[in-house]
């Protein structure tokens, strides 16, 4: 399921760590229009920790979670 899933707006933030992938997934999530799905990448370990509690938080929907050669990809559905 999660392989087949369309991104509308990709946040690469391989290599930085806290707290720039949450704050460029909040970027990309107030850009983004209702039910548009934001894909991010990244390889940091505590965001990708972080990143779920936020989207609920934000009442988000997480559509899921990937992990291929060390790198983490979270889809969200605004």
């Amino acid at each position: 399921m999660l392989q087949t899933i369309q991104s509308d707006i990709v946040v690469d933030v391989v290599g930085e760590t806290c707290p720039v992938p949450l704050v460029e997934m909040r970027k990309a999530v107030m850009k983004a229009k209702k039910g548009d799905i934001i894909e991010v990448k990244g390889t940091h370990p505590a965001s990708k920790q972080e990143i779920p509690m936020a989207v609920d938080s934000l009442g988000l929907e997480l559509l899921g979670i990937r992990e291929e050669d060390q790198v983490w990809h979270i889809f969200i559905q605004k």
